[in-house]
């Protein structure tokens, strides 16, 4: 389901297989190799250098900037098209200068602001392990940027107003951990590069750092210890497993959505506990910050609101008329500090694209596909200052500009997703799950998946049930988009109807029917 969502322009390196294949790698110093692979990791290097052809690290992923698009480069050991050529020295240097092996300067897109902080010596095991991947040729595209931004001697301005070069001082009055936990933030983790309010300014004092800021169509929020805003209010047990899974117990987190749910899968989820809580005791030593202050919001009158009745036609169903949902299944809206960010965004495009199903929860449909623009702004604002909620109202057009922003699967303006587990891709191709989905009329949606599921599973006895309910999707996907309007239900209730079907006989196998509820049914625009 990974590439259902927009990726955030925050990586630096992708994530593959150590595989030794000259004379360097068979060389290098495996324990180097492997603590590179790790940094790696901790750097959530897998989204920006993998393009549409899928070809791990040999770029050409666009990245939509504030100056344009730019192209990803070839980050694999070829001579002709990657850092073949490239010495450790040179990658030290783009690493902590933002220079490149000819002395360009490189556009902030990557993130050296932040990686100038990561040691030499961590520097230097991560091209290890780069060394180590397999060469692909695969000549870079050019870059979309407008003149004067495609001058890069210009970039000097903005170096000069806002990078600062140098590794991590540790504090000396702070513990082992916290600097541990500084060091990530700051340097590989490069969190402020979603999480500071304005991103032009790099990770300078300038700009609202971990306050909070929308980044490539969402809104990543407020990480200081704000108890409304931030995670002031979460217990480490929940951040730390928020950071994990995407989700954690309490009405706080909420679930994770675009950019940060493929940071958590690929890059958080694999690193360490000690790590995770290293992080998490620094963000704690930070100085809680307000995006929005709380007697700058006007009055909103839940009951009197135009959102009141479209949340009862289209959401209470599944999350409940107090906006509690159901434990374990359906996260709860009330006290969820994700809905209270300060921008709306990321709940926007949840409504306008669902959700896949993760961390034991429900899928979500994307029931905005059957509402008008007007009706999801005025449910975003109910449900953003109901049941004790507080967020500043939607600003006009915001809600519009969602919609054009949001494609997925599940909304039906996007290709099918590809499974991107190898053994689930097996187990349902085996089943034949493609074929048996062909043609399948809703009154046999159950009994079909009845019929798949114990296949599937049994092929996959380790296997979690969020990547079995989004396999199948996939599958019914491909099976079953159409082709022409003719159809009786609109696509985005179809498959969402099937989605939460899995997931219910999954959760529910001695039962016959679904015992969740039902997607809402769009009414005529």
């Amino acid at each position: 389901m990974r590439r259902i969502l927009a990726v955030a322009a925050t990586s630096g390196f992708l994530l593959g297989s150590a595989v030794p294949i000259d004379a360097f790698a068979q060389g290098a110093d495996q324990d180097l190799v492997k603590r590179g692979e790790y940094l790696v990791t901790a750097g959530d290097c897998v989204a920006c250098h993998t393009g549409p052809s899928g070809k791990r690290l040999a770029g050409n992923y666009i990245l939509n900037t504030p100056i344009g698009k730019i192209r990803t480069p070839n980050l694999t050991p070829d001579d002709e098209t990657g850092l073949g050529k490239w010495t450790e020295a040179d990658f030290v240097k783009a690493m902590h200068e933002g220079i490149d092996n000819e002395g360009h300067y490189l556009y902030p897109a990557f993130p050296f602001a932040w990686y100038t902080k990561v040691t030499t010596d961590d520097v230097k095991a991560i091209w290890a392990y780069l060394r180590s991947l397999e060469p692909v040729k695969e000549p870079r595209k050019d870059n979309e940027i407008p003149f004067p931004f495609n001058i890069r001697t210009a970039l000097i301005t903005w170096r000069t107003a806002f990078f600062t070069p140098g590794e991590w001082k540790p504090d000396p009055k702070a513990t082992a951990e916290v600097n541990r936990g500084g060091y990530l933030v700051e340097g590989l983790g490069h969190c402020g590069m979603c999480h500071n309010e304005n991103k032009i300014v790099g990770n300078s004092s300038l700009a609202g750092k971990l306050g909070g800021g929308v980044i490539d169509g969402w809104y990543a929020p407020n990480i200081t210890p704000d108890d409304h805003q931030g995670i002031g209010s979460w217990s480490e047990e929940q951040v730390v497993t928020y950071l994990k899974t995407g989700t954690a117990p309490g009405n706080q987190p909420g679930v994770a959505a675009g950019p940060m749910r493929q940071t958590i899968e690929e890059s958080l989820s694999k690193m360490t506990d000690a790590d995770l809580k290293a992080m998490v005791a620094y963000l704690r030593t930070y100085q809680a910050k307000q995006t929005y202050k709380s007697k700058d919001l006007q009055a909103f009158d839940t009951k009197g609101a135009p959102g009141a009745g479209v949340y009862l036609s289209y959401c209470s169903s599944c999350h409940q008329p107090d906006g509690k949902g159901v434990e374990g299944a359906i996260p709860a809206l009330a006290g969820n500090t994700s809905v209270q960010s300060a921008g709306p965004e990321t709940v926007l495009r949840v409504i306008y694209g669902g959700l896949g199903a993760q961390s034991g929860y429900a899928p979500m449909t994307a029931i905005g596909q059957g509402m008008t623009d007007q009706q999801v702004a005025d449910v975003t604002d109910y449900i953003r200052n109901s049941w004790g909620n507080s967020a500043p109202v939607l600003k006009s057009g915001v809600a519009a500009d969602a919609r054009k922003a949001t494609s997925t699967m599940l909304a039906g303006n996007a290709p099918c997703a590809e499974i991107e587990q190898p053994d689930v891709a097996k187990a349902v191709a085996d089943a034949d799950a493609i074929g048996q989905l062909k043609g399948l009329k809703q009154e046999d949606f159950i009994p079909r998946i009845d019929a798949l599921l114990p296949k599937i599973k049994s092929a996959l006895p380790a296997g979690r049930d969020d990547d079995i309910v989004n396999g199948l999707t996939t599958a019914f996907c491909k099976a079953a988009k159409p082709d022409t309007d003719d159809v009786k239900l609109p696509w985005h209730t179809t498959i969402g109807s099937f989605s939460n079907l899995v997931y219910s006989q999954l959760k529910n196998p001695e039962k016959q029917a679904s015992t969740m509820p039902a997607p809402a049914m769009p009414k005529p625009n």
